[in-house]
């Protein structure tokens, strides 16, 4: 009610309250009103109850202001590790949002290490969008896990300017995986169509 009334102190104050429902519903009535800071995703991260911790990561990507750049970026590095898979998820998700370089070496380790396929796929998400060459040998690796994540590697190296990129996608167009095939089929002819008249590709530089 505090979010649709536009009652901000009502709000925060349910972040004080012991029940971890009624906290995870004020930080998402203080991220409905725009008040949600850094600081107060940082704390539900650091210490708050599953269902506080889920929302606090899902309200992230909405954050903007003092710490959004600094604090918020660290916290969800930190969530990597969080005992709860679909935490991870929503941190893996928004640093690869933002393209936070600073979070490759976690989500490498995500990626090639989590025990939970959601999260390792996640993060093979993640490394694509931030397309920095040390995250492409995890994404390659992706390509040998369960076919949720080779789908999502096969898609993320579209990220990647590489000379290892064409080989793998080549080698993707047989796999066993129907949507492997067809995303690999689909990038390789992306990249082989010539540029279109006015593409800046085709600008002289100057």
């Amino acid at each position: 009610m505090a979010g649709h009334r536009g009652d901000p102190a009502l709000a925060r104050r349910g972040l004080g309250d012991p029940d971890p429902g009624v906290q995870a519903a004020a930080l998402g009535a203080l991220a409905r009103l725009g008040e949600l800071t850094a600081r107060d995703v940082a704390r539900a991260l650091a210490s708050g109850s599953v269902a506080l911790r889920r929302r606090a990561v899902d309200a992230a990507p909405g954050v903007r202001g003092r710490g959004s750049r600094s604090v918020l970026p660290a916290a969800a590095i930190e969530a990597l590790h969080d005992p709860d898979p679909l935490v991870v998820v929503g941190a893996a998700w928004f640093l690869g949002e933002r393209r936070h370089r600073p979070g490759l070496p976690a989500l490498v380790t995500t990626a090639t290490g989590h025990g939970d396929t959601r999260c390792r796929e996640a993060a093979v998400a993640a490394l694509g969008a931030i397309g920095d060459p040390e995250g492409l040998p995890a994404v390659l690796a992706a390509l040998g896990d369960k076919a949720t994540v080779r789908r999502r590697a096969t898609v993320a190296l579209a990220g990647f300017d590489d000379p290892r990129v064409e080989p793998a996608l080549r080698a993707a167009t047989g796999d066993r995986d129907w949507q492997v095939r067809q995303a690999a089929d689909e990038l390789l002819e992306v990249s082989a169509a010539p540029p279109a008249p006015g593409d800046p590709a085709l600008s002289r530089p100057g």
